[in-house]
């Protein structure tokens, strides 16, 4: 007998569904249902087919499938900035989530600019993506939920009122209001407070969960102590040379995230104070380094990465993909107490 067609394809011509399907046994329909997760299938046939689809190192046309479907198995997210790692963790959460769907994430920046990022949604949609993926950012509610009746859409990192719209967000005044207690449990009274931008929400919520943890304590706050950064290292470095410039006595700083904590803990280091001896440091988001500096730094964590998984979740089975595990849970926001804080060695 002469030897299948399939198996002696020339090198050049690529394995085809009709190929897969008669290596697995089972027909080119159900290999397709298998590919786009559109159906049920019985278990046997699925690992005949990925064991043939292994074999023959079949690469599906996405592009031809989606002529055919209407669907490009896609996923637009909107992220704010490429370089930041809050964002970076929050994408790879998206991936993780994805992966071994057949949908495939698409990134593109804003850069926390509403026209660039309603440029860039509509670089997506015109791309035909079948769901959406906002991080943040400044898109109206009213955009958002106009979006919402065309495609699902997840937004990460941020509360909505926008109608249809899958939400996955964390208390900013609460994990502010933890961080900050956590300083006052220790003893602290003069407590400074780099604040992110005033002109974004989390930067104004955690500079209110830093005023209510000293109301809950019975004291007053020095407004000299809040100096404004820009969720940057660098908006950290020049928030700690105010404040040391300055004059003004404190004993702690409460950071609004890790990036400007480790910009301000820098300018420590270059003028040899100790942390937490002389300064005691307090972080938000709990990025992956932070636990890895020295010392390693105490800091609010964000579940970004959790909130990627959920996100991904939920728009896969808004697209009809049968979810074998029940959506992921995220943890509520939590403070990680390492060792940039101690007590205070002044008198109050």
């Amino acid at each position: 007998m002469d030897p299948s067609p399939s198996l002696t394809r020339p090198k050049s011509e690529p394995a085809t569904v009709q190929d897969v399907a008669r290596l697995a046994g089972v027909s080119p329909a159900t290999v397709s249902r298998i590919l786009t997760g559109s159906a049920r299938v019985a278990e046997d046939k699925r690992r005949a087919v990925e064991a043939a689809i292994q074999k023959l190192k079949f690469r599906p046309n996405l592009s031809a499938r989606g002529l055919r479907s209407g669907s490009t198995h896609t996923i637009g997210v909107l992220t704010q900035e490429l370089e930041s790692p809050y964002f970076a963790n929050a994408v790879k959460g998206v991936d993780e989530g994805l992966t071994g769907s057949g949908y495939t994430p698409i990134v593109v920046p804003g850069h926390w600019n509403p026209d660039e990022e309603s440029e860039r949604v509509a670089l997506l949609t015109a791309r035909k993506v079948d769901a959406l993926i906002v991080l943040g950012g400044r898109l109206g509610d009213a955009r958002l939920a106009e979006l919402a009746q065309q495609l699902p859409v997840a937004i990460i990192g941020r509360r909505t009122d926008a109608a249809g719209v899958f939400s996955f967000s964390q208390d900013q005044v609460e994990g502010a209001r933890l961080a900050t207690a956590h300083l006052i449990a220790l003893g602290h009274r003069r407590i400074a407070h780099i604040a992110g931008p005033s002109n974004q929400v989390d930067g104004q919520e955690r500079k209110e969960g830093f005023m209510l943890a000293h109301r809950q304590a019975g004291l007053s706050v020095d407004p000299a102590l809040i100096v404004e950064g820009d969720f940057m290292e660098t908006g950290g470095i020049a928030a700690m040379e105010t404040l040391l410039g300055a004059g003004h006595g404190f004993t702690a700083v409460f950071c609004a995230n890790d990036q400007s904590l480790w910009g301000a803990k820098l300018v420590l280091h270059r003028r040899g104070m100790r942390v937490p001896e002389d300064l005691s440091l307090v972080g938000f988001d709990d990025l992956p380094q932070s636990k890895y500096m020295t010392p390693p730094v105490t800091a609010v964590r964000q579940h970004t990465f959790a909130m990627g998984l959920a996100a991904a979740w939920a728009l896969l089975n808004a697209l009809g993909r049968e979810m074998d595990e029940p959506a992921p849970t995220v943890p509520a926001i939590q403070l990680e107490v390492r060792e940039t804080t101690g007590p205070c060695h002044e008198s109050a």
